[in-house]
């Protein structure tokens, strides 16, 4: 899996927002600053969370930007879904899509077990889990492995 930056900023930037005590909303410009997002992008990201239902934007002097959803209902593969489309795609489709002849049938079977293990990790960490640096159990005792930190 390729982690795009964009699906990078917006958790990112969803951290900032759940983060905040006051529960008041960001502005576009502190969440950038803070977290290093280009200002252009950020908002483009923005936009993409808030036509998906988990961020809504505020007019006026105290304006900015807050999660729309509650951030323990907010998951990775949410976000990922939202900015970046299907947790896995084969050439724009979605595994179950698409069709292979009989010669190379099995490897429809790999894209759906890699989205099926994708899912175990991303629909389980929440926004407010990373805000919290409390990772479920399951995800954390996979970083557990020295295997996994390794290159391949």
């Amino acid at each position: 899996m390729r982690v795009s930056a964009k699906t990078d900023y917006a958790v990112r930037a969803l951290i900032e927002m759940a983060g905040r005590d006051d529960g008041r909303p960001v502005s576009a410009e502190e969440i950038g600053r803070l977290q290093d997002i280009p200002h252009g992008f950020l908002q483009a990201i923005l936009a993409d969370l808030r036509r998906a239902g988990v961020v809504a934007s505020h007019r006026g002097q105290a304006g900015g930007w807050r999660m729309a959803q509650d951030p323990a209902e907010v998951t990775v593969a949410d976000v990922i879904r939202a900015v970046d489309g299907p947790l896995v795609s084969v050439y724009g489709l979605r595994p179950e899509a698409v069709s292979y002849n009989e010669a190379a049938g099995a490897l429809q079977h790999v894209w759906i077990a890699a989205r099926s293990s994708l899912r175990e990790v991303l629909e389980q960490v929440t926004i407010e889990a990373l805000v919290e640096r409390e990772l479920p159990a399951e995800v954390a005792a996979r970083t557990d492995d020295e295997d996994a930190w390794r290159p391949h």
